[in-house]
């Protein structure tokens, strides 16, 4: 009988600036591939880091041979490295993690079970809900978070029985993520909001799960430009599903517009990467 290419599970790392986590991060992926007898690949992405964050990873190939290690210059944002990650994912079930480790990965095997019992075709992790525990987010991002939550329930018109659209853990059914991000405008931290809009418009059913979330103190989301950025690129996605939207052209972003290179070693990240030969 012909083994079935397809495989069981492709878990996506977006990073920017993560050279010290990244060796961690691949790791616990790994660890959570083995131990569950998963056939499964590591998609780490890197968004334009100007540190080693590229070469760490890379550099860990020889001994996890199914770790993908994919970068690009510029910078571009999560959204777009999220693109690019889930474009190169071949699994059944494709999640992501943000780096750092702020959730165990074991706790994944409940979003994995609501999709393969047909409950959803994506499962976000929530910090919000009844049995999540949220451990050491500082008093101002509880209150931009609230703040947050309100905008998007007044004015994307996202239901409020979402209690938590930017936790960094999500899984979808594999074909569901690709079509999705492949339809994604939102290079920046916005793409989360707009993920649900497009699940919902086609048809897709989305059900948060409880997670335990230890906060990253070093995030790096939380400054006036990014406010900025976010607020800019909110209104572009509510414009996108407006009537008005019929009469804007919008030219989505590609991947080709920064194609990721794909490292087959330490790269060297003191100038732009140059294409890898397989």
């Amino acid at each position: 009988m012909k083994e079935d290419p397809v495989l069981d599970i492709s878990i996506v790392i977006p990073t920017y600036y993560e050279m010290d986590k990244i060796e961690a991060d691949v790791r616990a992926a790994a660890r959570f591939i083995a131990q569950n007898g998963y056939r499964g690949e590591i998609v780490v992405v890197d968004d334009g880091s100007p540190d080693q964050t590229t070469a760490r990873a890379s550099a860990l190939r020889a001994e996890f041979p199914n770790l993908v290690v994919l970068g690009y210059q510029p910078n571009r944002g999560k959204g777009h490295a999220l693109r690019c990650g889930f474009a190169r994912t071949s699994g059944r079930i494709v999640m992501y993690a943000d780096a750092g480790l702020c959730v165990p990965y074991e706790i994944a095997k409940v979003g994995i079970t609501m999709i393969n019992i047909g409950m959803c075709d994506v499962a976000h992790g929530s910090r919000r809900l009844r049995g999540s525990r949220n451990d050491g987010q500082p008093l101002h991002r509880r209150i931009g978070s609230c703040v947050f939550r309100a905008v998007i329930h007044a004015f994307m018109g996202i239901p409020r029985h979402f209690s938590d659209t930017q936790c960094g853990f999500k899984i979808y059914r594999g074909e569901v993520a690709r079509e999705l991000y492949g339809r994604v405008i939102t290079d920046g931290f916005m793409y989360d909001p707009e993920m649900i809009m497009l699940a919902r418009k086609y048809g897709y059913q989305v059900i948060e799960f409880p997670v335990l979330w230890n906060a990253d103190l070093h995030s790096r989301s939380n400054s006036l430009g990014g406010t900025i950025r976010n607020v800019r690129e909110l209104a572009e996605v509510r414009l996108a599903f407006s009537p008005l939207a019929n009469w804007r052209k919008r030219t989505r972003p590609t991947i080709e517009d920064s194609a990721p290179v794909e490292f087959h070693g330490p790269a060297p990240v003191s100038q732009p990467a140059t294409e890898v030969e397989a």
